[in-house]
């Protein structure tokens, strides 16, 4: 069912800030345009590191739970990983089967990518919230 590492997820308090640190500071050559998604909440940016992407999460609003996330870390901090899966819907019945919770109303979101993705409760996962995403 799982399938490769898509991207892990970073939230941070300056999108600019952490943009130019990863372009200018790790010398990251590829780095997307911001992309406001306001049905998640947040402003994203993906920087390519070759095998995976790094996700640079910045909330949009006060509302969003990336801010939330940013009081209980004003500095940033990984907020998810996320995994490719061939089928979203056959992955979200074996895990909630399992006894996995999933977050929201259980029905698969449009992502920063354009295919469906899910959340998976971080106590259900050693404290890591993750993310499937539809290959």
């Amino acid at each position: 069912m799982l399938g490769r590492l898509n991207h892990v997820a970073l939230a941070v308090p300056d999108l600019a800030a952490a943009i130019a640190a990863y372009r200018d500071a790790l010398g990251a050559a590829q780095v997307s345009a911001p992309q406001a998604l306001p049905e998640h909440g947040v402003t994203v940016v993906f920087v390519d590191v070759g095998n995976t992407k790094i996700e640079l999460l910045e909330p949009l609003g006060d509302a969003s739970p990336i801010a939330a996330f940013l009081e209980k870390n004003p500095s940033g901090g990984m907020h998810h990983v996320c995994y490719e899966v061939d089928d979203i819907l056959a992955a979200r019945d074996r895990l909630e089967a399992s006894g996995a919770r999933v977050l929201g109303d259980g029905n698969p979101k449009i992502g920063a990518h354009g295919k469906p993705v899910l959340f998976l409760h971080p106590k259900d996962f050693f404290g890591t919230l993750v993310e499937l995403e539809q290959a």
